[in-house]
């Protein structure tokens, strides 16, 4: 099977491309993956708009929100809460519009961020970011998994802890192993109860703010008085709250996951994906400021920042902020209630991310870049060899039985923050080599763009960049050294420039760092592309808007 490639001008690397990148670039656009002599079965485009949104939120409102939010008010108070939280959110539409006008236009079954980094930039860059994002991927679901436990002794429940991880990983990979259509659907349903949870307690917040609670006492902003908005972190004074927001807003990172490359890989599996992503980007959006800005607020007045039963570094079973004000307000079993819902939203996330890594190991492998083996799928389309070493990952979880629960959450929070400095950075890099080869050769015909962009992109790679550097700061202040912090929080850069040197010195080694504009193939692929879309369905009535939550 062969594709005509009519790319503007060849490039350089694109004479070099060895006979596994080129089967990957002529069979994806098909839909089909010949990694191996004989036909392997391929990933399916099973995926609804409403499952690819669905699953994208899912990844998002995950623990970071839930309970990783206790850990950022008690270092800095309910003001830096919510400044964090709207950094991130305001730095996040930058890669969230600029991965989603790249995937919009060209979106390939089987695809990742690290394929556009790979033909739109360099092969190197698009190695380093197919491995990076796979072990990141991997590494996240023992930390959702971990958080179930944690979360989970807030019952102080006669079952031991290995037990809950247990059950919570092997649901995990079950659901992984079922046909995208299906996992489409049970992720869909995982999701809607955490927006429905969340919206739940924004409401339970306004009722508290007014006093509507048991004990009839209106809160207003009084935690905002006393202990007050801004603490200090490590040390006092105006450095110790520099530090604050510094740490707040690095940790606060977490909370946001991985969201705009998810969209990206589900674009694969989406029907009609040039004309759902571009909606799936804009309610994504829309989506943080709903739920991460004004839950930023309600948690700043609902628990006071000095609560002692906060996630913090050392101590054993925490609870949710939410769990802890619902609580405290004497609203009783609503404390039980919540936690269950966190629960199943660390189910939820953790099956989000077994997917991501899954997929970006299959895509690796169909670019040649990891063995064949992991492009085989099964008939329901399922790359199960993939899934099967990404899930081996869970056992990762069982670091929990050794140490402190939330201990190994801050470990896992502090890799997985600097991949997603890193994925972020290399989003807006690519992006903007993109827009460069878009207005280098004239084409026009791109179904979604921010008018924000480029420039957007700009900002967002170095806030990000800025946050990558300091993102284990703390370690350098005198009396906080930690080895295993400071490995956990720049070891990720290491295996980074590893990768990509290591690439560039042998498979890359005639490479340009970066293709030309004029280079860059935009064409291959695209027309068939637009063929398989389907025609728009006929406009929504007002009254059917409410269900923008959920699609």
């Amino acid at each position: 099977m062969s594709v005509s490639m009519n790319p503007p001008g060849p490039s350089e690397s694109s004479k070099e491309k060895s006979p596994n990148e080129t089967t990957y670039e002529s069979s994806v656009v098909h839909g089909e993956v010949d990694s191996t002599p004989n036909q392997n079965a391929e990933t399916k485009r099973g995926l609804m708009s409403r499952h690819a949104q669905m699953i994208a939120l899912g990844g998002t409102i995950g623990t970071g929100l839930f309970v990783g939010s206790g850990q950022v008010l008690r270092m800095g108070g309910p003001l830096f809460l919510l400044l964090a939280y709207s950094t991130i959110t305001v730095l996040l539409y930058g890669v969230a519009t600029a991965t989603g006008e790249m995937s919009s236009y060209l979106p390939i079954p089987g695809c990742s961020v690290s394929y556009y980094g790979s033909r739109f930039v360099s092969r190197s860059l698009g190695f380093t970011l197919g491995w990076v994002y796979w072990y990141i991927f991997a590494i996240t679901v023992p930390a959702e998994i971990n958080v179930t436990a944690l979360v989970i002794d807030y019952w102080n429940p006669p079952v031991h802890n290995a037990v809950w991880l247990t059950i919570v990983g092997a649901v995990i990979i079950l659901c992984n192993c079922l046909p995208v259509r299906v996992y489409g659907e049970t992720e869909f349903w995982f999701a809607s109860t955490k927006v429905i949870g969340i919206l739940g307690l924004l409401i339970m917040a306004v009722v508290l703010f007014f006093g509507g609670g048991p004990n009839h006492d209106p809160l207003y902003f009084r935690y905002w008085n006393d202990p007050g908005p801004i603490n200090a972190y490590l040390v006092d004074g105006a450095v110790g709250k520099f530090a604050a927001f510094v740490g707040c807003t690095t940790f606060s990172v977490y909370a946001f996951g991985f969201a705009p490359e998810l969209l990206v890989i589900t674009g694969g599996e989406m029907e009609s994906p040039r004309r759902n992503i571009p909606k799936a980007t804009i309610r994504y959006f829309f989506r943080l400021i709903t739920f991460y800005i004004l839950g930023a607020i309600a948690i700043g007045i609902i628990v006071p920042s000095n609560n002692k039963d906060l996630l913090s570094p050392g101590s054993g079973a925490a609870a949710s902020p939410w769990a802890i004000g619902a609580r405290d307000a004497g609203i009783k079993v609503l404390d039980s209630v919540i936690n269950a819902v966190i629960v199943l939203s660390a189910w939820s996330a953790g099956n989000s991310y077994l997917y991501l890594a899954s997929r970006a190991l299959y895509s690796l492998s169909v670019a040649g870049h990891a063995p064949a083996i992991f492009s085989r799928c099964s008939k329901s389309g399922v790359p199960y060899y993939a899934t099967a070493l990404s899930a081996s990952f869970s056992a990762l979880a069982y670091l929990n039985v050794a140490a402190s629960g939330s201990a190994v959450f801050n470990w896992m929070a502090n890799l997985i923050n600097t991949g997603a400095f890193q994925s972020w950075i290399c989003c807006c890099i690519i992006y903007i080599r993109f827009r460069k080869a878009t207005e280098a050769q004239a084409v026009t015909d791109i179904p979604f763009r921010s008018r924000l962009q480029p420039y957007a992109a700009w900002v967002s790679g170095i806030g990000f960049s800025i946050l990558l550097v300091v993102n284990g700061f703390k370690v350098f202040v005198h009396g906080y050294w930690s080895v295993a912090d400071f490995i956990t929080s720049y070891i990720g850069v290491a295996i980074f420039a590893v990768l990509y040197i290591g690439h560039k010195l042998t498979v890359g080694a005639k490479d340009r760092i970066a293709l030309r504009p004029e280079e860059v193939d935009l064409h291959t692929g695209v027309e068939e592309i637009i063929l398989q879309e389907k025609p728009a369905l006929p406009a929504e009535k007002w009254y059917q808007k409410w269900r923008l939550i959920f699609e």
